[in-house]
């Protein structure tokens, strides 16, 4: 069976990794039976903090939907970590991120829900309600994730809104953006200070051995003298 998941795990970290990568139901989940429990199966067979690499144009809600309540019972911590898109259904799936990172270059968009349907009026109307109804439940997961209000979300997927990562972070979609470890080189709690009476000490350090050692009045003691006036 052909899946759009896969996981990796670090045997040093222990960590687990899972990259979803593609359209949401590449292979159908309407054959509830089997995906599913195929990715449930996948997710519950270790324990602890897992990483999501989402990178996804979406695809079925229902499916999306499935993924979202996994990993929101998930009993560890989850954090999302967007690369590339998380657009529509896949959009979905990020709000179950303990934590959400977006790459500075990612984007995420959200939209109101679609469908194909054939018939006579009522059944264009039932189509309607239905697509309604699935809006709703698509803005429950936003508005947990966000606590923006229900209106304000609406709108925001009748316009069907791109976010790039500071757009996403303002609205609450996302916590932060992805940095680049390596170029971390100092601790982040060191702090830098100018002291003009320590450059003037270290001065003298450095100068006083090469001196003649003299009585009062010495060149040493001019030289602390001059080196006084200019710290103040």
């Amino acid at each position: 069976m052909k899946k759009f998941w896969n996981w990796v795990k670090d045997e040093e970290s222990g960590v687990r990794t899972l990259f979803l990568d593609g359209v949401i139901a590449e292979e159908s989940w309407f054959d509830d039976d089997v995906t599913p429990r195929a990715f449930k199966a996948d997710l519950t067979a270790g324990e602890g903090d897992i990483v999501l690499w989402l990178n996804s144009p979406g695809g079925d809600c229902v499916a999306a939907s499935q993924i979202y309540a996994m990993l929101m019972d998930y009993k560890g911590k989850v954090t999302v970590k967007v690369d590339g898109i998380a657009a529509s259904a896949a959009s979905v799936i990020a709000m179950a991120g303990t934590t959400v990172l977006m790459a500075p270059t990612a984007l995420m968009m959200i939209h109101n829900p679609l469908t194909i349907a054939i018939g006579d009026s009522e059944e264009m109307q039932k189509a309607i309600a239905m697509l309604s109804e699935v809006k709703e439940s698509i803005i429950n997961a936003y508005e947990i994730k966000t606590g923006q209000s229900r209106a304000k979300l609406s709108h925001l997927m009748d316009a069907e809104t791109w976010l790039n990562a500071n757009k996403a972070i303002e609205l609450g979609f996302a916590d932060g953006i992805l940095e680049d470890e390596k170029k971390r080189t100092q601790p982040e709690d060191v702090t830098y200070a100018f002291s003009r009476r320590v450059v003037t000490n270290s001065l003298l350090d450095k100068v006083k051995p090469k001196l003649p050692k003299q009585k009062t009045g010495t060149p040493v003691e001019s030289l602390e003298k001059r080196l006084s006036l200019i710290q103040h």
